[in-house]
């Protein structure tokens, strides 16, 4: 669980003011990984009571803006938030419950940044998402 504490000093240290929402929208994209808004927003209304829907949105933003949070957005599913910022991880979706987990790059440091033509960009971020079933609906038989 991340602390409030800890969620301070990485608001703070982010250049944001630390306010109730920041720390309790923090907190909630902690604690629900790849969480959709929805989610965080009864998540933070569970922890601060009333909490405007906008105010959530808004917070989301600043956050993700700051690096604090990830926004991702896999083909067919609402924009999802995560806290794990600051390496090029990629994700895994089931195509049937629509689970998602982390993934680490395949191989090496991060080969999915070596574009095999670049066209002149300085590439710092690789967005890779693999699509299967997860264990629970890959165990599932079909009729």
């Amino acid at each position: 669980m991340l602390m409030t504490p800890d969620a301070e000093s990485r608001i703070r240290g982010a250049g944001l003011r630390v306010t109730r929402p920041r720390v309790a929208v923090l907190h909630a994209v902690h604690e629900h990984p790849h969480a959709d808004t929805d989610t965080i927003i009864g998540a933070v209304r569970a922890d601060l009571g009333e909490v405007s829907t906008q105010a959530v949105y808004d917070v989301l933003r600043a956050l993700t803006a700051a690096g604090l949070v990830r926004r991702i957005e896999p083909s067919g599913s609402v924009a999802r938030y995560e806290s794990r910022v600051g390496d090029n991880h990629h994700h895994v979706v089931c195509r049937t419950c629509g689970a998602i987990e982390d993934v680490d790059c395949a191989v090496s440091h991060t080969p999915c940044l070596t574009a095999s033509d670049d066209r002149g960009y300085v590439i710092d971020e690789a967005e890779v998402v693999y699509w299967g079933f997860c264990p629970s609906c890959s165990a599932v038989p079909t009729s």
